[in-house]
């Protein structure tokens, strides 16, 4: 339910501020005063396109919230939970739009910014605006279906809901066999593809840590001389020369051995350079057997060179390191074995296909027989409805076609076909209806449909346009009748229709320093008498004029429940 409007720098708005109520609420005042002005702000409000027209003379932007009642739908929790909006039943809900001379929308959603498609999906939800000359969801045959199901009882939407889901299996195993069939080609030609790959890596056998020793011994191979060279010149000079520094140091530990029982630092400095006599000698020896096991091997070079280049070509393909590329070789061997046995896959999934299609048709029927019962009931009523509103010549029917193959609903497509006159076919309802007849048709439809639709807040605009007497009664009762469910905001001529209201409101234009302004004012019981007679007479109220509209009042107040 709408609890409060803020528009501001909206057309010729400067500024308003309303307050909403439960049940059924009147908007009138003279033709061009702005009452339908306010209804298009509630539709952009709702995410209806927008456009800087909109934006009053001189305002840089325009500014639209609305404060909702949030609707204990469970669709429209998961939607706002989806969308990220903190909301929990009981809260209220506030919507914002903001239009800038930019062209540019600014959307939010208690606070978090919203795209305008979104922003319109959670308007689907809180408001309904039924205008004359629209072509209303209850006009469009693709929602007929939808309204049909949602008069079916709990059994039938479990069934509805078991079809729904065996669809979904349906589908999938459908887009799975229609994955394997169309792209068998590029499916075969993938596969060799990977049998190359899986027999270029598994040939190769690598080893995870090969590269880096591989590494070091084509270093070493490749600096084959350099190596001998410096490692015979080093055992020269520790072994071989005349000054060789293992025979001075042995001298000096010589000469050390006299003194060094004489004083402890001596004794100290002996046993340092006797360690390092023995490492030397160690390191000369360590020299001369590196120099014995050197040995020039080209063929190894080369075959080292070779494994190293096959390596980094394989890195190249499949990855930038031996790891990578053995998990590559494991991935795309999986991936072989799961194609494997693609044939037997292909006739086992076509087989669970057929099966699946096979009990989706039997529901399916079910589901159409449900509806075709669930439909004679809804012509009925319609039926009825059309009556009361003084159409009782009126053909109304629910009309079946068969879809080409199963589809989320069932075979079925739904359409609502009328015949407003004796003798003349029965034809598309948006074909047939007109002007009034168009009026009474929605209002019969709005009325049957209405709470099943969970819609918060319906709102008329001057679709009681082209009645006049009894029918004005009668659309009027209907309103009310609606507004006991959903909340209702109607824009209207109609004297009948403004009386059964529980709350009316006056809209006009004032000139205020120069500039045109819309003003509403919510009228006292008094106020309404005097609006309502101004309806009935036009220009010239007089006392009788004021007597009926007391007596309209009167006689509409069992109809305007709080």
């Amino acid at each position: 339910m709408l609890l409060e409007l803020t528009i501001e720098n909206f057309a010729i708005i400067e500024k308003l501020h309303l307050h909403f109520h439960k049940g059924m609420t009147a908007l009138t005042g003279e033709t061009g005063a702005g009452k339908s002005i306010i209804i298009d702000a509630m539709g952009l409000l709702a995410g209806s396109r927008g456009s800087v027209d909109y934006i009053r003379q001189g305002a840089e932007r325009c500014r639209l919230e609305g404060l909702f009642d949030l609707p204990e739908q469970p669709a429209l929790l998961a939607l706002l939970e989806e969308l990220g909006v903190e909301s929990e039943t009981g809260d209220p809900l506030i919507l914002q739009r903001d239009i800038l001379l930019s062209g540019k929308n600014i959307c939010r959603v208690n606070g978090r910014s919203m795209n305008l498609a979104n922003l319109r999906r959670i308007g689907n939800f809180l408001v309904d605006i039924q205008g004359q000359n629209e072509h209303q969801e209850l006009l469009q045959e693709e929602q007929h279906l939808a309204l049909i199901d949602a008069f079916g009882d709990a059994s039938f939407q479990k069934l509805r809901q078991t079809y729904e889901k065996d669809y979904q299996v349906f589908r999938q195993l459908e887009k799975r066999v229609h994955k394997i069939q169309t792209n068998e080609q590029s499916f075969v030609q993938r596969l060799d593809m990977l049998r190359f790959q899986q027999e270029e890596i598994a040939q190769a056998q690598l080893l995870p840590d090969e590269a880096t020793s591989l590494e070091e011994e084509r270093s070493k191979l490749a600096n084959y001389q350099k190596i001998v060279d410096t490692l015979a010149q080093s055992h020269q000079l520790l072994a071989e020369s005349t000054t060789s520094p293992v025979d001075q140091l042995a001298s000096v530990i010589a000469s050390l051995q006299e003194v060094a029982d004489l004083d402890d630092a001596y004794a100290s400095i002996l046993e340092n350079l006797q360690s390092a006599y023995y490492l030397l000698q160690d390191a000369t020896g360590e020299v001369s057997r590196q120099l014995d096991f050197l040995e020039l091997d080209e063929e190894r070079l080369e075959t080292v060179t070779q494994r190293l280049e096959l390596i980094r070509q394989l890195e190249r393909k499949y990855g930038d390191s031996i790891p990578k590329v053995l998990a590559y070789y494991e991935k795309i061997s999986q991936e072989l074995a799961n194609y494997s046995d693609s044939d037997s896959q292909l006739e086992q999934l076509q087989a669970e296909l057929k099966k699946q299609e096979q009990s989706l048709t039997t529901t399916a029927k079910e589901l159409h027989n449900r509806r075709k019962k669930i439909a004679h009931s809804l012509e009925q009523i319609i039926l009825k409805e059309l009556k009361e509103l003084y159409m009782a010549n009126t053909q109304f029917a629910v009309e079946f076609t068969k879809t080409p193959s199963l589809t989320e609903n069932g075979f079925d497509q739904v359409a609502f076909y009328l015949s407003a006159n004796p003798g003349e076919p029965l034809r598309p309802l948006v074909k047939v209806a007109s002007g009034g007849e168009l009026s009474r048709i929605l209002l019969a439809l709005k009325t049957t449909f209405s709470q099943n639709q969970g819609i918060t807040s319906i709102i008329f605009d001057e679709v009681d346009t082209g009645v006049s007497g009894r029918v004005a009664q009668a659309i009027a009762e209907k309103i009310a009748k609606i507004a006991h469910g959903s909340q209702v905001l109607c824009i209207t001529h109609l004297p009948q229709v403004a009386a059964v209201a529980n709350y009316q409101y006056e809209i006009e234009k004032a000139v205020t320093k120069g500039r045109t302004q819309t003003k509403v004012k919510q009228l006292s019981a008094e106020e309404r008498v005097q609006e309502i007679a101004r309806m009935l007479a036009g220009a010239e109220v007089t006392s009788l004029t004021i007597e009926h509209a007391r007596e309209l009042l009167s006689m509409a107040g069992h109809l305007a429940k709080e």
